[in-house]
């Protein structure tokens, strides 16, 4: 079975964030953290972390993202080991993505992120385009100035993706001519994903809060049909997306962002910190090698 993407999941107790729409937190983490120079067996691991990166390079899997179930940015020691192990790989990988909100990304971190471990796109989480909302519905460690950060983010020659979570909060109006042309001028977007939120269907707080504040289904249709009436299709995506060109950025519209939907091309595998591949996020029956 092909795979697009290598989802790898970056180690940390707790996130510094506290999202009110939290798809993690609605799930316990149940895996050990192996990939740690405490271990005793360190070495082991090490060498059976790289053989899974290794097995989804070998099913055609050509991109990594990092995430979890925190910012990646938290272990820099771990990020630190990644770029070393990568650059072990017979074929290491040169698509390296960073799923974050940017919280703590200082200029200092961007540049060990682009010139050490490797990162070539900073694919930034966005809840709202009010930098105080945003914050609001992020609760991040300390407060994201969004174009403030995007200016860093630049300097350091990232491809940019905003990766917008779609609520009643992400924008102000449904004129998506001006949205786009927002996005693009202002927020200096290469690339956009437009994501609908999870609902995993408990009672959790944050299940509660997508049902409560979620975007309405209008929405939705009325900005696919923009992005197919005014952009370019450009392709399918191995996953069953349709990419598009609009006004010179990728757009993507993610309405299956936990890869919920049975397909013969994985959307992506997942490596977690006790060194084994799955397929699936809140499922250990997933577990592939």
């Amino acid at each position: 079975m092909k795979m697009q993407s290598l989802s790898i999941v970056v180690p940390a107790k707790k996130c510094i964030n506290n999202c009110k729409f939290c798809v993690s937190k609605t799930n316990d983490s149940e895996y050990e953290n192996f990939i740690n120079s405490n271990n005793l067996y360190f070495d082991l691991y090490f060498k059976q972390y790289k053989e899974r990166m290794e097995y989804a390079r070998d099913n055609g899997c050509n991109s990594v993202m990092l995430t979890g179930d925190c910012e990646p940015q938290q272990n820099r020691q771990f990020l630190m080991l990644f770029g070393i192990m990568n650059k072990e790989l017979g074929k290491p990988f040169r698509n390296i993505e960073m799923q974050t909100t940017g919280t703590l990304l200082t200029d200092d971190y961007l540049y060990f992120l682009r010139h050490h471990v490797g990162v070539t796109t900073i694919s930034l989480s966005v809840s709202s385009l009010s930098d105080i909302q945003n914050n609001r519905i992020v609760s991040p460690a300390r407060d994201i100035k969004l174009k403030s950060l995007i200016s860093r983010i630049k300097k350091y020659q990232f491809t940019l993706r905003l990766s917008i979570n779609l609520s009643n909060y992400t924008f102000a109006h449904d004129n998506y001519n001006e949205l786009f042309k927002k996005l693009k001028d202002e927020f200096k977007a290469d690339q956009l994903t437009f994501r609908v939120l999870y609902d995993s269907g408990t009672d959790k707080p944050e299940d509660l809060w997508v049902r409560n504040n979620k975007i309405s289904d209008d929405f939705i249709g009325n900005l696919n049909s923009y992005i197919k009436e005014k952009g370019r299709f450009l392709e399918k995506l191995e996953f069953g997306a349709d990419r598009y060109s609009v006004m010179g950025m990728s757009v993507v519209l993610d309405d299956d962002c936990m890869s919920t939907s049975g397909k013969d091309v994985l959307k992506y595998t997942i490596l977690r910190p006790n060194a084994k591949l799955y397929t699936k996020w809140d499922d250990k029956g997933s577990l592939l090698f």
